[in-house]
């Protein structure tokens, strides 16, 4: 750019300076009011680690996977899960609004609301604040919630880590670990009782007449559960061999819980401000480009014609 062309551009600004710092500071007010009515949002951050117990050597099946399970995470079972324990159907934060909503019903938009519509509001909503991305090539998830209270999105997002853990364990059948090995000792110690049992009364028979029956009675139950103890054992061992047999099974766990966040994510006052100072100012300038252009389009038309043309 020539000397010329500098001078040209400096008078162009200190010309149309009133009109470039005009619009410049309306800007800047839309974008202060802006700030000052936004509700702000925070986002919560939880990590997790989903792995196979398969031999996965392929990245592309690797990534099959944990999409596969990323997906897991924000499907509408677990959304609908979360909202139900938390009661977030009755949060106004994700229930219908009211105006909105009236507005609608009374355009013929939308019908009147019932629990299963509000719900289905809920799950909407939530649905658009949850998200969750692979962390590069490996089997680490990271999910993320917006809420307008800090500790809300924490909770929340604790919860669906919660759900989709739970939901693992429910399809490799490990929820119920406890309640094998209850039942199992359970049948244990019916078994011993029994045999305690006949094993005393044939030390000390109560009513000779009646020893021989009563010890029938007595070999029968120790025998029939000793049995349903081998039989629950014979059945859990092929069902244990069968789940190994068949599609790997997934390892879910929480690596990093949510905690409350520290800043508001949105909106960011520095580039709500940045953006309206920049905005303004290129406004101003093209509305002085106009204005010079409809000026001289003016000049040059108001100018007389020609000596040689009258």
């Amino acid at each position: 750019m020539s000397l010329a062309e500098v001078l040209a551009v400096l008078a162009f600004i200190r010309r149309h300076i009133p009109i470039i710092s005009l619009t410049g500071l309306a800007a800047l007010c839309v974008a202060a009011l802006y700030l000052i009515t936004v509700v702000p949002t925070f986002t919560a951050k939880a990590l997790l680690i989903v792995n196979s117990k398969g031999n996965l050597v392929d990245a592309a099946a690797t990534s099959t996977v944990v999409e596969s399970q990323i997906g897991i995470m924000k499907s509408e079972a677990i959304a609908s899960a979360v909202i139900e324990k938390l009661g977030l159907a009755q949060d106004p934060e994700f229930a219908t609004g009211q105006s909105s909503g009236m507005i609608s019903r009374l355009l013929g938009w939308t019908k009147p609301e019932t629990e299963a519509s509000a719900a289905r509001y809920a799950v909407e909503r939530f649905e658009r604040r949850l998200s969750a991305k692979r962390v590069g090539p490996t089997y680490l998830v990271e999910i993320t919630f917006e809420s307008r209270d800090p500790d809300r999105a924490a909770q929340i997002l604790n919860a669906v880590a919660e759900k989709y853990i739970t939901r693992q364990l429910d399809t490799a059948g490990l929820q119920d670990e406890k309640w094998v090995k209850d039942r199992l000792n359970e049948l244990n110690a019916r078994a011993l009782a029994a045999q305690t049992a006949l094993a005393d009364y044939r030390k000390n028979p109560k009513e000779p007449a009646d020893s021989a029956a009563t010890i029938d009675e007595l070999v029968a139950a120790a025998e029939t559960t000793r049995s349903a103890y081998d039989n629950f054992r014979r059945v859990l061992r092929k069902t244990e061999a069968t789940q190994q047999q068949s599609s790997p099974v997934f390892e879910a766990s929480l690596v990093t819980a949510a905690s409350p966040p520290l800043r508001v994510t949105s909106p960011k006052p520095r580039s709500v401000l940045g953006i309206a100072i920049v905005g303004g100012v290129l406004l101003g300038i093209a509305i002085a480009v106009l204005r010079d252009l409809l000026n001289r389009g003016i000049r040059t038309s108001g100018q007389k014609p020609p000596l040689s043309s009258r």
